[in-house]
């Protein structure tokens, strides 16, 4: 796992469309565990190695949810930052993560209406060049001007 330091935050007005950020984190067998206790997602297919030889994947994969808790943790983070609300998110699943991947989530600002305070992202999280998971979210984004 990888320790993620969290910037001062982003006022809405600070924001423009291209302003990107990442983290990485290398899963592990025990991150894996956690995930399903916090969740309570203890599909075998992430927890039992015996189980998962037997599926098409051939080995346990990490629960999708724990790649996009990256994406939501680059957003608590580092942009927006401290003080954002998620509004809604899509995801679409394109291939698997497996133990000791190192996955890299980032997340582009794609448009802002400015009126409402929002920030739309693009969002992908990545293992090497390989795309795993892609989708969009919605943000509410403090203003300066509230404060």
């Amino acid at each position: 796992m990888t320790t993620t330091t969290i910037g001062p935050g982003h006022f809405f007005e600070d924001l423009h469309v291209g302003m990107e950020e990442s983290i990485s984190h290398t899963v592990s067998s025990e991150g894996i565990h956690s995930f399903a206790e916090l969740s309570g997602d203890i599909n075998p297919i992430h927890l039992d190695e015996a189980y998962a030889k037997e599926t098409p994947f051939r080995r346990r994969v990490a629960h999708g949810m724990l790649s996009a808790s990256y994406i939501s943790a680059v957003f608590g983070t580092k942009l927006p930052g401290p003080g954002c609300i998620y509004i809604s998110q899509t995801l679409n699943f394109r291939a698997p993560v497996h133990i000791g991947d190192r996955v890299t989530a980032t997340v582009r600002i794609s448009d802002l209406i400015e009126h409402r305070k929002r920030a739309i992202f693009t969002c992908a999280c990545t293992v090497g060049e390989k795309v795993v998971l892609e989708g969009e979210a919605v943000l509410m984004v403090p203003s300066r001007a509230a404060k």
